[in-house]
């Protein structure tokens, strides 16, 4: 591959050091005409930036610092708190630092310092300024749950950090022990970074963490390049500052077209200079997009050859690269157990017809983003509307048990879950194709501001049964169990009938062979997340119970897994419950609806229930088949009290005072008798 190489090497060598090459012109370094200063210290300061009087766009004023040596350049954010900027580029970034959030613990898990406890640090952008999406959100510490917030007091991303034995190999850095991480938005100005510490337990034992006697634990947003995470984080008491990336624009316009209706504030107008639109937000940049150009046929030919030769080296790479990502994914092997299948639906897609069938994965085509991946609405070629879900880093020991898992969840057959359709494997991390369901996720059924309808308590009973049924057959009645991983509301899909549908198998696995298996990378959603696997790494059974536990709240208070309108230690709707069934008083924690229409006796049975699902000891929580079950006698007791009474009412209408000989009948799956062929005259 060398000689392909050179015939690309020296025709642009050629063409650098043509005349027509050398009169291309460089950007701007600062505001022409006004002899602006356009370095503080050892950074470069472009126009539209300027740190003196006159000298930068409204919006875009830095300030110099010359009391240090070599002088510093920093940044104001909303609240006039100052960033030290580490440099700027004219493509649209700039680096900055921040403080990471800090909050120490002792040995017991009281905190005792730190730069927050029930606030932290509130980060607003300026409106030349919107946060890179190359930054992480990181909590390091254990065991902690990080979380951040936006401008509404919406949760949008998070992790859990965990701890577990020495003896077990740590894996890729910041992978849920001692550190984990979270990608952020697109467009985010705003956030407040939150920190919450489980403390010791009677899982914590010193062959799970040598705890020091100070432990403090750290949130932050930081350039996901730049931070490394090494267990020395672990043993820091101190402040530390981090390095964020922020993207740049002229924000005065939504885009270049709308910029340049208004010529008097147009900033790109130089007569060698054009514009193009942010990547992220609302704006434009400018660039030396026109500058000088040959006229000579020979430079063009050039080019254009070594285009095409560059064109044909990229192509033989993508396809070498797919079968690579095929293979590596399993392909092979699961092509041979397709081919002994011969029945199965199950199909392997390519990435074209994934792109074909999603627009080339279009923003509009966007069902919904989840901790796992992205879920796109797509259209297949013979017509199947489907969700194509774009998942995000695998694990390599994953990876090579991919392919038999996802046969296993192909061979799935229950009315009450997803049905997994097909893959693609010729990616770096295959892509799922699921069946579509219409109606939403179960969360925005219950929690969607616009929908606040009344919901019938049966309804809500009805959902947790056929949701518990999907579970427990896939605990016990699967070949060989599956274990979900990360059950919550925004999981079970409702279709046009509000069935309940079980989806998303991202964190799913096949139940180990040996029960003492560590997992390498505690996955699961805060406020669900059962904490005995935080602390032991060991998903089970009953790790899925106890998170359906608190979707079962979810259906009956209408409240979220997480809620912030109350102090910290209530946050939590799983502990809410828990205090508030001690101390005698859960039924206030219920929807006023759900109290009005159940029985007494009935949400007494699911408050035991519930509470002991939650249960921080696993081995006191049901199966899910017993939960399934227990919902299920619940409804029908609730049903045969609505039966007797709409019974008792029609006959009476019927009747009046007369003799009532054989009501109704003491047993039934209706929930309305025809009451008039059990009378007497």
């Amino acid at each position: 591959m060398v000689i392909p190489y050179l015939l690309i090497l020296v025709p642009l060598l050629i063409v650098l050091q043509s005349p027509w090459a050398s009169s291309q012109p460089s950007p701007p370094t600062s505001l022409p005409g006004l002899g602006c200063r356009n370095k503080c210290g050892n950074i470069s300061v472009l126009y539209p930036f300027g740190f003196e009087p006159g000298c930068f766009r409204e919006g875009f004023d830095l300030l110099c610092n010359e009391s240090y040596n070599p002088p510093r350049l920093f940044s104001y954010d909303a609240f006039h708190e100052i960033h030290e900027i580490i440099d700027i580029s004219p493509k649209g970034e700039l680096h900055i630092t921040m403080t990471a959030t800090r909050a120490c613990y002792n040995s017991s898990g009281s905190y005792i310092s730190g730069t927050a406890l029930n606030d932290s640090t509130t980060i607003i952008l300026t409106r030349p300024y919107v946060l890179s999406t190359s930054n992480s959100f990181f909590a390091v510490g254990c065991p902690i749950q990080g979380y951040i917030m936006d401008d509404v007091g919406f949760y949008f991303g998070g992790c859990i950090s965990a701890c577990r034995p020495d003896n077990y190999t740590l894996g890729s850095p910041c992978s849920g022990v001692g550190c984990c991480q979270s990608s952020i938005p697109r467009g985010l100005i705003y956030y407040v970074p939150y920190l919450g510490n489980f403390g010791r337990s009677r899982n914590t034992t010193d062959a799970v963490m040598s705890y020091n006697p100070t432990n403090c634990s750290y949130v932050f947003l930081a350039d996901s390049n730049w931070f490394h995470f090494d267990n020395s984080y672990l043993s820091r008491t101190k402040d530390f500052e981090v390095l964020v990336t922020v993207d740049w624009a002229i924000r005065d316009a939504v885009n270049c077209s709308e910029a340049k209706r208004n010529m008097t504030t147009f900033a790109c107008r130089s007569t060698n200079s054009d514009c193009f639109n942010s990547q992220n937000g609302s704006g434009y940049l400018c660039n030396c997009s026109k500058g000088y150009q040959g006229a000579s046929v020979g430079v063009f030919l050039v080019i254009f050859s070594c285009f095409w030769l560059y064109l044909g080296i990229q192509k033989r790479r993508l396809i070498r690269a797919k079968q690579r990502f095929f293979e590596q994914n399993g392909g092979v092997i699961m092509q041979q157990h397709m081919n002994s299948f011969r029945t199965t639906t199950f199909k392997i897609y390519s990435q074209e017809e994934l792109e074909k069938a999603t627009n080339k994965f279009s923003e509009e085509q966007v069902l919904g983003r989840g901790g796992h991946g992205i879920v796109y609405k797509g259209i297949l070629e013979d017509g199947t509307v489907a969700a194509i879900k774009k998942s995000k880093v695998m694990e390599e020991h994953e990876t090579k048990e991919f392919a038999k898992e996802m046969l296993i969840l192909s061979q799935i057959n229950h009315k009450n879950v997803v049905k997994l359709l097909g893959c693609c494997l010729e990616v770096e991390v295959p892509m799922l194709v699921y069946e579509y369901i219409s109606n939403g996720t179960l969360y925005h059924y219950i929690h969607d501001k616009n929908f606040r309808a009344h919901i019938p308590s049966d309804i809500r009973l009805r959902i947790a049964i056929e949701s518990a049924g999907a579970l427990a057959y896939m605990h016990s009645s699967a070949s060989p169990p599956i274990l979900h991983g990360d059950i919550k509301s925004a999981n079970i899909l409702l279709d046009d009938n509000l069935v309940a549908k079980v989806s998303d198998f991202g964190a799913s696995k096949l139940v180990p062979n040996d029960e003492a298996e560590i997992a390498t990378l505690v996955q699961g959603t805060v406020g669900y997340l059962d904490p005995d696997y935080l602390l032991t790494c060991q998903l089970t059974d009953k790790s899925d119970v106890y998170s359906f536990a608190v979707v079962i709240l979810e259906l009956l208070t209408r409240k979220k897994a997480l809620y912030f309108e109350g102090p910290e230690e209530n946050r939590s709707l799983a502990s809410s419950f828990c205090t508030a069934k001690n101390d005698g008083n859960f039924l206030e924690i219920f929807d006023a609806e759900v109290r009005d229409e159940l029985k007494l006796e009935v949400l007494e049975e699911i408050g035991d229930l519930v509470m002991q699902c939650l249960s921080m000891n696993r081995e006191e929580r049901p199966t899910m088949r017993e939960v399934a079950e227990r919902l299920e006698m619940a409804r029908r007791s609730q049903r045969h009290t609505l039966a007797e009474e709409r019974c008792a009412e029609e006959t009476e209408s019927l009747l009046g005072d007369s003799l009532l000989v054989n009501l109704c009948p003491t047993e039934s799956d209706d929930m309305f008798y025809s009451c008039t062929q059990h009378v007497t005259f």
